[in-house]
């Protein structure tokens, strides 16, 4: 019999990006490091390979106490067929700007979905 997931087992945020945003965000106390020594944060610099990426992604969207991954936009564009596939509601995936790549709304693929369902 399959375990159910509740929402309630779900309390952390993940983040995928740079240095920058990650280390913001520690700071401001998301971040975990487990029993395991599995973190919920990867760094992505330039000489990152995208199969890296992709794993870290993977293994963020299955992990079940994850509720949140947020990714730096410029990021989830070196994976962009791996986060246009996902399609769950938990994690909810949040792409998100950095320091030195602003947001672009006509790359979000979750804000294209919406836009389709209001028939924008």
């Amino acid at each position: 019999m399959a375990a159910t997931i509740s929402y309630k087992d779900r309390n952390l945020i993940a983040v995928i990006g740079d240095e920058d945003s990650i280390t913001g965000l520690l700071l401001a106390g998301i971040g975990d490091v487990n029993e395991q020594q599995k973190k919920s944060f990867l760094v992505v610099d330039a000489k990152t390979p995208v199969a890296t990426i992709e794993a870290a992604f993977q293994d963020f969207t299955e992990r079940r106490e994850i509720a949140i991954l947020l990714i730096n936009q410029h990021v989830a564009e070196k994976i962009r067929p791996t986060v246009d596939r996902y399609n769950q509601a938990f994690p909810a995936l949040v792409e998100i700007p950095s320091k030195d790549h602003p947001y672009d709304p006509s790359k979000d693929s979750i804000l294209k979905r919406v836009q389709k369902l209001f028939g924008d």
